[in-house]
């Protein structure tokens, strides 16, 4: 069985039952068996879990993991002390999925090998065992577990969709304190998705489609609050990654979501929904490597394979030599 994964056999019928896709509109029902892979709503996650309960000691099971992290308050322990999900470990991104370097390498350089074990083993992570993450909002931190994990050879990780404030709406139980699970074994190897180093993100622009998730105004170059330049990789089409959710924070339909990335960069009223087809190479950077992982999370529930480029804005910008597109246009 592959690392990561959970046998058929490891979880009862009940596990996996009509709640899994309860939130409910015609739309998200729709696309079921393309969003199961990546995505689990609150019921279905609750429903799992008292299931999983009934397993034996030992048994893989699905690990729960909390990655509340903003940029503006990047300590989201004191959070998950208040409230989190039953038996979810909290996950610090600044020290479990990130490592530290010069300002040349990213505001968030990604985790080597050893620091990724240590962490996942800390968390409780067995070979067999699956992962449901989440956060304070929008899954934007989660999803840089997401990959961080996928990369490594997980091959069963999901978000919660509409994260923790989609729990607390439908009533949902939450704990206090600090969960403290068993130690894990399982061994992290890095390296099994495309990524876009420094030094080909300037070709990658122009060749294919590379595109900058951050907000508008950054983009544009009008606003910068924290690195050294401001403006986009010449080549880059802008494209938010907040746009990837609905006003609730659940991720679009499979559908709205291949419409997205197929028009992605487009003028208005020009789309004609093959402008990046299947064909279409796609990266994905934003200001340190965080927000650009749900991206990447949103074109593989549209079906599409992205490349996650890990040091973003805040490597390039810290490279005087290379050059800065302002304004609205790539």
């Amino acid at each position: 069985m592959p690392e990561g994964s959970v046998s058929d056999a490891a979880v009862p019928d009940a596990a996996v039952s009509d709640a899994a896709v309860s939130r409910g509109t015609a739309a998200h029902r729709s696309d079921r068996v393309d969003r199961d892979a990546l995505l689990i709503d609150p019921a279905g996650l609750q429903a799992l879990l008292r299931a999983e309960a009934r397993l034996p000691p030992g048994a893989p099971r699905t690990r729960v993991l909390d990655v509340r992290w903003t940029l503006a308050q990047p300590d989201g322990r004191p959070a998950y002390r208040e409230g989190h999900l039953p038996g979810a470990v909290y996950v610090d991104l600044d020290t479990e999925l990130s490592m530290h370097g010069p300002a040349t390498a990213g505001r968030h350089p990604l985790p080597d090998g050893d620091t990724l074990t240590a962490a996942a083993r800390r968390w409780g992570l067995r070979p067999g065992d699956a992962v449901v993450a989440y956060d304070g909002g929008g899954n934007f931190a989660a999803a840089r577990l997401w990959w961080l994990l996928r990369d490594a050879g997980v091959d069963r990780v999901r978000l919660l969709d509409g994260a923790l404030p989609a729990w607390v709406t439908a009533g949902l139980p939450l704990e206090q304190g600090d969960a403290d699970p068993a130690p894990g074994t399982v061994e992290l190897r890095p390296g099994r998705l495309p990524r876009i180093e420094l030094e080909d993100a300037a070709a990658f622009a122009l060749e294919h489609l590379l595109l900058d998730v951050r907000a508008t105004e950054r983009y544009a170059g009008r606003q910068e609050p924290i690195d050294p330049r401001a403006g986009h990789i010449p080549g880059a089409r802008n494209l938010p990654t907040g746009g990837n959710l609905d006003d609730d924070g659940w991720f679009l339909p499979v559908e709205e979501l291949r419409r997205r990335f197929a028009t992605a960069g487009t003028k208005p009223g020009t789309e004609t929904g093959e402008e990046h087809g299947p064909g279409t190479r796609i990266g994905a950077y934003c200001g340190s490597g965080i927000t650009a992982s749900h991206t990447v999370f949103a074109l593989a529930l549209a079906g599409r394979e992205g490349a996650l480029f890990p040091g973003s804005w805040s490597q390039w910008a810290n490279h005087p030599e290379l050059p800065v597109a302002t304004g609205e246009a790539p």
